[in-house]
Order: C-alpha cells, then structure tokens, then sequence
C-alpha cells in the first residue's frame, strides 16, 4: 500500500528464462500464495477506491482523485473526484463537490456541480446551487439554493429546445 501522494509500485511480472521454461516454484504454497496475491492486485485495480473521514475529525484541505469520498466528521474544502461523495447525516462539507454521484444525509454549504446524479436524503440540507442530470430529494430534506437538473448533455438540450418550437413555444 502506498502512503499518501505516493505511487504503488508493483513488481514486474515473472518471465520465462532465454531457455523458454518457466522458473522452477517452491512448492504448490508459494505458487498458490502468489496467485492469490496477484487475484488481489487485480481486485485492488478494479475495486473502486472509498476515502472516509470519520465522526471525530475535522479536515480542512482540498480532495481531488479519482476514488470515492464519504465524510462522516466535518470538512471544509472543495472536493472534485471521479466516483462518489457521500456527507452522512450528522456530518458537515463546507465546500464546492464535483462529482459522478453525491448524496447528502447531513450538511452541504457549498454547490453540486457537473453530477451525474444527486441524491438528498430526509436528514440532508444543502445551502448552494446544485447543477445534476438527476436529482432525488427526500421528503424532510432541505435546501436553499439554485437547482438545475435534466441539462446532463448537449443532445437532451438540443432535444427539449426542439420539443419547445414543436409546441409552440418559444
């Protein structure tokens, strides 16, 4: 495992000496023990990685990569990853969130942007705007801000404008 801001390096695969035959294995341990240590890399690579900040802490930075955010503590910075964000209820994000998904159980003071879709849940209050292709929100749930959803991609704009004209509207 690598340490943060580091690169995992992971050793070259085994080939086969100049005489074409494989390396001779200890015994049926070692090659199983290598095999499954190699089925766990694979399963690393394809697994979709979920950062959490937990209850008691408190962060303030910036997040960004290409993995998954759940903050269960407090944070405050913006937050621009690949796969989800989750704030759970009794947490707190002060900050902007791009994201594919992001759903809200706690506090969100700050704008959605760019997602995929976004989830508010009974417990969820968001203070910003929030610009999504979809959007659910819970009945208890709140929010103060702009929403804007359904404008995911240019052909669904060019569609609804061209619907509009069919109708009659302007």
């Amino acid at each position: 495992m690598a340490l943060f801001g580091e690169k995992e390096t992971i050793p070259p695969p085994v080939t086969n000496p100049p005489g074409g035959r494989p390396a001779p294995v200890a015994d049926a341990a070692t090659r199983a023990a290598a095999e499954a240590a190699a089925d766990q890399v694979r399963r690393n690579r394809a697994e979709p990685k979920e950062s959490v900040i937990a209850a008691e802490l408190a962060i303030e930075g910036k997040i960004q990569g290409a993995g998954s955010v759940r903050i269960a503590g407090r944070f405050k910075g913006d937050v621009q990853v690949d796969g989800n964000v989750t704030v759970e209820a009794g947490s707190h994000l002060e900050g902007g969130v791009q994201a594919k998904s992001v759903v809200v159980g706690g506090e969100l003071t700050g704008n959605i942007d760019k997602a995929k879709h976004v989830d508010v849940l009974g417990t969820g209050v968001i203070v910003g705007d929030v610009k999504a292709e979809t959007i659910t929100v819970a009945s208890g749930a709140r929010m103060r801000g702009h929403v804007e959803f359904g404008w995911g991609n240019e052909s669904n704009v060019a569609r609804t404008l061209a619907n509009g004209k069919d109708h009659g509207h302007a």
